[in-house]
C-alpha cells in the first residue's frame, strides 16, 4: 500500500498526481497540431482552461493509474510481488474500452505478449526507449521505499513494455525528480541531482529487478548495457543546462531539448517548462501543451514536477472534481498523503 515518511499537509502527492492529469487534458487536444496551429486556437500562452465535463485524460494518465493500483495493492514492494500486478493492471488497461486515446504501439505490443503470459524480459519491445516508459512512473517517486527500491521499481515497470536501456534509466530519473521534489527540493536544484544521479548510477545494473532483459540487444555484460541508458540521459541533461543558461524566448521548449517522443526528451523538456514557469503552476502545464512535440505527455510530466513542488495548492480548486478519473485520483492520493 502507498504510504509516506510523514504526514503531508500540502498534498504534495495529490498535488503531483491531479498535475499530471491536469497537463495530460490540457496536451490533449494539442498532441498533433503545429505550435502555430496551438497559438490560433488559445492564443500565445497556450491552452490554460479544462476542456468538457470531465476534461478527458489520455493513455499517460490511463496507464500512470494502472501503475500507482499495482503499488497501492501489492503486498510488499519487491519484484516477485509487484510484476505480476502491473501484468494484469497494462493488460487489462490494453482491451478496456476505454483504451481509445491513440495508445502507444509500443504499449500495445507488449501488453498482447504479456496476455499471453509471456515472460516480461521476452514480452517488451527492446528496442523501444519512448516516452510511454516514464509518462506512467510518477507513482512510483511518491511511495516510502528507499532509493534503490524506488530505482527497481521505476525501471521494473518501464521494463515491461519498453527495453531500451534510456527507457529504464530516464524512467527512473523521472520517479526521482518526483521524489526529490515532494521531499522539499526546489524546482532549480533538479538538473544538478538528476546529473548527480546519472552519474552515480551509470553502470548500475539491477538484476534484482531487471533478470537478463540486458542480453536481448546481445550486450556483452548488464553494466555496458545500463550505461547506453544513462548515457543518453546525461547528453540531454546537458541540452537542458545549455537551455537554462539563455533566456526564455517565449518559444517552443521542444526546439531546445527535443520533441518528448523518447524518454529522456519528454523528462529534459517537461522539466524546462517546470523551470521556466516554477510560479505559475498551470503556466507550466500550458507551455508543455504549447510545442510541436508530444504535448500530452511533456505537459502531464510537467505537471507532477509542479504539483510534487507545490501540493494540490498549485491548480486551480475546481478541476479536481472536473477531470477524468477524478475518482481514482482522489483515492490514490488520499493514500500517498
Amino acid at each position: 500500500m502507498i504510504t509516506t515518511v510523514t504526514a503531508s499537509t500540502d498534498r504534495r502527492a495529490a498535488g503531483s498526481l491531479f498535475g499530471l492529469a491536469y497537463g495530460d487534458a490540457l496536451g490533449k487536444p494539442t498532441e498533433f497540431l503545429t505550435v502555430a496551429e496551438i497559438v490560433k486556437r488559445y492564443g500565445p500562452a497556450g491552452p490554460r482552461e479544462l476542456e468538457g465535463d470531465p476534461a478527458q485524460v489520455t493513455d499517460d494518465t490511463q496507464m500512470a493509474l494502472a501503475v500507482a493500483w499495482a503499488l497501492h495493492d501489492a503486498p510488499t514492494h519487491t519484484a516477485e510481488a509487484v510484476e505480476p500486478l502491473l501484468r494484469r493492471r497494462f493488460v487489462d488497461w490494453s482491451v478496456s474500452p476505454e483504451n481509445n486515446r491513440a495508445p502507444g504501439m509500443t504499449c500495445l505490443r507488449a501488453c498482447a505478449e504479456l496476455s499471453r503470459g509471456t515472460r516480461w524480459q521476452e514480452a517488451t519491445v527492446a528496442g523501444s526507449k519512448g516516452c510511454g516508459a516514464n509518462m506512467r512512473v510518477t507513482p512510483v517517486g511518491l511511495i516510502d521505499v528507499d532509493l534503490d527500491t524506488m530505482a527497481g521499481l521505476a525501471q521494473l515497470q518501464a521494463g515491461l513494455t519498453h527495453g531500451h536501456p534510456t527507457g529504464l534509466a530516464a524512467s527512473e530519473l523521472t520517479a526521482y525528480a518526483v521524489r526529490l521534489l515532494r521531499d522539499g527540493a526546489a524546482l532549480p536544484e533538479l538538473p544538478g541531482l538528476l546529473t548527480a544521479r546519472a552519474h552515480e548510477q551509470r553502470t548500475v545494473y539491477r538484476g534484482d529487478w531487471l533478470g537478463d532483459l540486458w542480453q536481448r540487444p546481445g550486450g556483452t555484460t548488464g553494466a555496458e548495457f545500463i550505461a547506453r541508458g544513462w548515457d543518453d540521459c546525461l547528453r540531454v541533461l546537458g541540452r537542458l543546462d545549455a537551455a537554462l543558461a539563455r533566456p526564455d524566448d517565449g518559444g517552443d521548449p521542444c526546439r531546445l531539448t527535443g520533441e518528448g517522443w523518447i524518454a529522456e526528451e519528454a523528462l529534459a523538456t517537461a522539466l524546462l517548462c517546470a523551470l521556466r514557469h516554477p510560479d505559475d503552476p498551470v503556466g507550466a502545464l500550458a507551455r508543455g501543451a504549447t510545442t510541436a512535440g508530444d504535448s500530452d505527455s511533456i505537459a502531464a510530466l510537467a505537471g507532477a514536477f509542479v504539483g510534487a513542488a507545490h501540493g494540490m495548492a498549485a491548480w486551480p480548486a475546481a478541476w479536481s472534481t472536473r477531470i477524468e478519473y477524478a475518482d481514482q485520483l482522489t483515492t490514490l492520493a488520499a493514500a500517498a498523503d
